[in-house]
């Protein structure tokens, strides 16, 4: 018998980890678990709670308390960029990752919307531009078959990409090898980038955008990106739904 919610919580959060529930399954409902473990139906939707703001379960009307699927796909690290795959390939980053994960994709699982804007002090730092600028921003909502994935919104200086299929906004690649292959075909080639990546909660927006679940947090990626010369080429930002990736990366341990 259990003596409280947190207890109850982590009886029942030791069952989804072990495999007993799931993922997409429906936890006992609310009195069955009442009556297994000898506690109140208070008890047992406290713990619900619990498991609910660890982002272990939703619930869902007319089916009850499911248990959230786990990541579906591997976001790769250094080898999405490989340039085999984008140069040569014709794959980009985001379709590299569908390949590693086994999942198909399609041209129209990533829409497009261009405009350009004033730098703000960030961009026009990471750009190696003046503050206020006029850089060409690219937003792009990328999709898995109907579920909303990640954004990623990239910013250009305009002596780069002006007249590119990179200002473009039909939906899809900016061509078969992407933006890295516009960039190069332009005279600016990829050669090293830096990427940070930090978690946080959504805003409104983001869970609009991403239709998140109640308490699943994002990763917030930046990166940046550089000619062989050190020449900035781009900044892009990524808002990624935490629960539909699982993020890898292979390297070589420096000595």
């Amino acid at each position: 018998m259990t003596t409280g919610y947190r207890e109850l919580a982590t009886l029942l959060r030791e069952g989804i980890e072990r495999g007993d529930y799931p993922p997409g399954t429906t936890l006992p409902k609310q009195d069955e678990i009442a009556a297994t473990h000898g506690v109140n139906i208070n008890t047992v939707r406290k713990a619900i709670a619990v498991l609910e703001a660890e982002g272990l379960v939703d619930p869902v009307r007319r089916r009850g308390t499911v248990v959230r699927p786990r990541p579906s796909m591997k976001r790769l690290g250094v080898e999405r960029y490989a340039k085999s795959k984008w140069k040569f390939g014709g794959l980009v980053a985001f379709a590299a990752d569908r390949e590693a994960s086994g999942r198909e994709w399609k041209p129209t699982d990533q829409t497009n919307t261009v405009r350009t804007i004033q730098a703000d002090k960030s961009i026009a730092e990471a750009l190696g531009l003046e503050e206020g600028a006029k850089v060409y921003e690219r937003a792009r909502l990328v999709k898995d078959g109907d579920t909303p994935t990640h954004t990623l919104t990239s910013y250009y200086n305009p002596e780069h990409v002006e007249g590119t299929p990179l200002v473009d906004p039909k939906p899809g690649p900016a061509t078969r090898g992407g933006g890295f292959a516009v960039l190069t075909l332009q005279g600016f080639e990829p050669d090293h980038m830096t990427e940070s990546v930090h978690a946080r909660m959504p805003t409104p927006d983001e869970i609009e955008t991403l239709n998140l679940p109640a308490g699943e947090p994002v990763m917030v990626l930046t990166r940046r990106t550089f000619t062989k010369d050190d020449v900035p080429i781009e900044l892009a930002r990524g808002i990624h739904a935490a629960s539909r990736f699982e993020w890898s990366y292979s390297f070589p341990i420096p000595d």
